[in-house]
């Protein structure tokens, strides 16, 4: 089947099948330029409307790692204790304000945000669809990710974003270690998960 897909199948298995969720990382460090060059990938992800909800938070200082370790749970702050970076990946729920510039060609899109609710679960649907792409850009640059949702997202916001930044996955980034991974779980084939009507 490899050779049905445009993309070699050395790339397949980096960024699938062989790629995995990494549970422990060498001290190698992540550097700006690597999270440049995988936000300048994954930022064509697509989003209704072209609203591109996603914020990428590094934690970087101390300080802020201490805060978001007391959230995390059981063994997910080991993880991000030791994890040579860490991304909180969140929906920017005032994303409507940049839409005159990211959806220029309908002058009236930002007013169909008016309601709060609405665009707060606008906000986290597009975000939570950019940050399957943020994964597969992670490692796209030879890096492995470890996405989380153990941890409490209330304190994550309370303790370490403005308000109109709500968590939603913490990602640990980096070199894996030896022995990083569980073993691989099933998966549905296509007749399972496939449906044609």
């Amino acid at each position: 089947m490899t050779d049905l897909l445009a993309l070699q199948p050395d790339a397949q298995d980096l960024l699938f099948r062989e790629a995995r969720s990494a549970n422990a990382f060498t001290d190698e460090p992540v550097t700006e330029e690597q999270v440049a060059a995988i936000y300048d990938l994954v930022k064509f992800a697509p989003t209704a409307m072209n609203t591109q909800p996603l914020r990428v938070v590094l934690v970087r200082s101390d300080d802020a790692r201490q805060k978001l370790l007391k959230h995390m749970s059981g063994s997910n702050r080991d993880k991000t204790e030791s994890a040579p970076m860490v991304a909180i990946l969140a929906a920017d729920t005032d994303f409507h304000e940049t839409l005159p510039r990211t959806f220029p060609h309908f002058p009236g899109a930002k007013d169909l945000f008016a309601d709060d609710a609405a665009r707060e679960q606008a906000a986290r649907f597009n975000a939570t669809l950019q940050i399957g792409y943020f994964i597969v850009g992670v490692r796209a640059a030879g890096l492995a990710a470890g996405p989380m949702t153990g941890f409490d997202s209330v304190g994550v916001d309370a303790d370490l974003l403005p308000p109109h930044l709500k968590s939603i996955v913490v990602v640990n980034i980096g070199h894996p270690a030896e022995n990083a991974w569980f073993d691989r779980l099933p998966r549905l084939d296509h007749d399972e998960a496939v449906i044609t009507l």
